[in-house]
């Protein structure tokens, strides 16, 4: 097919294939339950396909046949269709979204067949997760509660609870005051480690994670002290400004801190801290992991805490921790070198 011109436009998208897609994202938000940010993506992801579709003259999704969905997975990677070049994983997302559209479409009999059954997302390199050392965590938690104010007792609590629980960013700036009322209460009124013990009092978080789904998780006496100061000296500072409201974490207006103004806390924690590379809210989560598995957590256990699906996700940590291991092995086995 002679290629267009630069002025030419990309043909209308039939509303076949555009009803198609809105039936399916229908299907993912209110019965799958799926997160906003997740429907986005899956959104921008099948609006580029069907626009690839309409572009090949198909007008609708029972014309799709394998070389179609083949062809398309090429042009991810290459950009033949006019779009952006996408990484493995960003591929492999998109051919996921593909599959999953033919498939809800065959199942509930709106297509005869399903034509994604045989084409498999691109595989995207092995990338271990990234993580800081104990040490390098202390030093950033420190440099986010440098300065007086609400700010910092807001920036350390924050950081404190993302190290000391393994959440997700959008998990934690969506808490509200009453998902940590109870649990700072808890160590309020137990104050000292229960009689026989030298444990502290414990505590349990409730978090809402990918999909609405609940877990809990504990926090240790660390995070619960920095939620507390900022709860008792900083967040009341910081709700002058808005017009009140649950959220646990407010910005400077006196409204719910956005995840993007959480990021820009821990950047410039960071770089307060010195610490080489570029540490993101995903860093002390996996920070989080590889310190309980190098402790010796089960892997079980990690998996309930990060609330992944599948411990096969988990796993990848695994491999972070067999370079200490290693390490231990060269400096205490007789014969390991």
């Amino acid at each position: 097919m002679a290629a267009a011109g630069a002025d030419a436009q990309p043909p209308p998208v039939p509303p076949a294939l555009a009803g198609a897609v809105e039936t399916y994202l229908q299907h993912l938000r209110v019965e799958r339950g799926l997160a906003r940010n997740t429907l986005s993506a899956y959104r921008g992801d099948l609006a580029r396909y069907v626009a690839f579709l309409a572009a090949q003259g198909l007008g609708g999704p029972d014309d799709v046949a394998p070389a179609h969905l083949s062809s398309y997975a090429v042009a991810l990677g290459t950009g033949a269709d006019g779009g952006a070049v996408l990484t493995a994983s960003s591929r492999k997302r998109a051919v996921v979204a593909v599959r999953g559209l033919h498939r809800f479409l065959a199942e509930e009999g709106l297509t005869s067949a399903d034509p994604s059954r045989e084409v498999r997302p691109p595989a995207e390199p092995r990338r271990l997760p990234k993580a800081i050392g104990v040490a390098e965590v202390g030093r950033l938690l420190d440099a986010a509660a440098v300065g007086d104010g609400p700010g910092p007792l807001r920036d350390r609590a924050l950081l404190e609870l993302l190290y000391g629980s393994g959440a997700r960013i959008s998990e934690v700036v969506a808490l509200d005051v009453d998902d940590v009322g109870e649990l700072l209460e808890d160590g309020r009124t137990a104050g000292a480690p229960r009689p026989g013990t030298d444990a502290p009092p414990e505590g349990l978080l409730r978090l809402r994670g990918k999909g609405d789904k609940q877990r809990v998780v504990p926090l240790g006496r660390f995070a619960r002290a920095a939620l507390e100061a900022y709860l008792v000296r900083g967040r009341p500072a910081l709700a002058t400004a808005g017009r009140g409201g649950p959220a646990l974490f407010l910005g400077s207006r006196g409204g719910r801190m956005s995840r993007q103004s959480a990021w820009a806390v821990l950047h410039a924690a960071g770089e307060r801290a010195q610490l080489s590379g570029s540490v993101s809210p995903h860093t002390l989560r996996h920070s989080f992991a590889t310190h309980l598995l190098e402790g010796g957590a089960d892997v079980r256990v990690v998996q309930e805490l990060l609330g992944h699906a599948s411990v096969t996700t988990t796993q990848a940590y695994t491999l972070v921790t067999a370079d200490a291991l290693r390490e231990v092995f060269a400096a205490t086995h007789p014969r390991a070198r």
